[in-house]
């Protein structure tokens, strides 16, 4: 139950996280200046949510690991075990993490004035120090920073990727009102980042593989296999992104209606496959990739 319970609390936070990082995103950057601050009105009560979310989580994380570490439940209320935890490497990463998710709901709860970029810069953080906990903190030296640095840029891409397709569907409901021009811009925008983003997580996540356990070990574990199905998930992922793109964005600009309710609805068919890959990377914290 309890690793149960790490699993749940590690999902909610990298898609509590990603949520924020992927509308400040739009927000911040994507968007035409004409139109940010209707976006950052949007996305405001998801991201208030999201960024609550993502503290509680974080900090439950951090006690949940103490009875990981110790004896099981009892444990995970315990200050001294709380005092152990801190002592290793997760520990003094993650406090870090918890500091930033603060930081990050007291900024939305604020409303300041430029609140998208700093929220882009608070979550972007949170984000690399994200990629200091778990298999790719196992090496150290060059290579451990190799790998780090691997996987900080898999979560970016992968956070802009995934957090920005809410803000898509979103941008689609606009289209039809006095914006249509800023949202159409603002989705094409998102369309040729989108591009790199995409590659950016399938070339770092192949480097993953290979600095964590190589092909040739993919279908001798639970990992292995985990890793398999997130692999076919993600290109599914990409074939719904690449017929949204080169299919149905063509078929928009002669005015079909029809085109944009298949454009929204394989959006969010792609943002709940994504929600399962992100089930499954929560899974992988608790397997041994060998």
């Amino acid at each position: 139950m309890l690793t149960f319970t790490w699993v749940a609390l590690r999902f909610i936070h990298f898609t509590a996280l990603m949520l924020v990082f992927g509308c400040a995103l739009y927000s911040a950057w994507l968007a035409p200046f004409s139109i940010r601050r209707l976006m950052a009105r949007r996305f405001l009560r998801l991201q208030q949510h999201a960024a609550t979310w993502s503290f509680i989580s974080a900090a439950l994380m951090f006690t949940v690991q103490g009875g990981l570490m110790g004896s099981g439940w009892q444990d995970v209320f315990s200050v001294p075990v709380w005092g152990a935890v801190l002592q290793t490497q997760f520990g003094g990463v993650w406090l870090w993490q918890i500091i930033l998710a603060f930081v990050t709901l007291g900024v939305v709860l604020i409303v300041p004035r430029n609140l998208p970029r700093l929220l882009l810069i608070l979550t972007l953080g949170q984000l690399l120090f994200l990629a200091g906990v778990g298999h790719a903190a196992v090496n150290n030296g060059v290579l451990g920073g190799l790998v780090k640095t691997n996987y900080a840029l898999h979560l970016i891409c992968a956070a802009a990727w995934f957090g920005g397709l809410l803000p898509v569907i979103y941008c689609m409901r606009i289209a039809r009102s006095r914006w249509r021009e800023q949202a159409i811009d603002t989705m094409m925008r998102f369309s040729r980042y989108g591009h790199a983003f995409v590659a950016g997580v399938l070339l770092t996540g192949i480097f993953n593989i290979l600095f964590i356990n190589g092909f040739a070990a993919l279908w001798h574990t639970a990992y292995g296999q985990l890793l398999v199905l997130k692999i076919v998930l993600v290109l599914l992922m990409v074939a719904i992104a690449l017929t949204n793109r080169y299919v149905l964005v063509p078929r928009m600009r002669d005015e079909n209606h029809r085109a944009n309710l298949w454009f929204i609805w394989m959006t969010q068919i792609e943002w709940g496959i994504g929600g399962v890959v992100l089930a499954i990377v929560s899974l992988f914290a608790t397997l041994e990739p060998f």
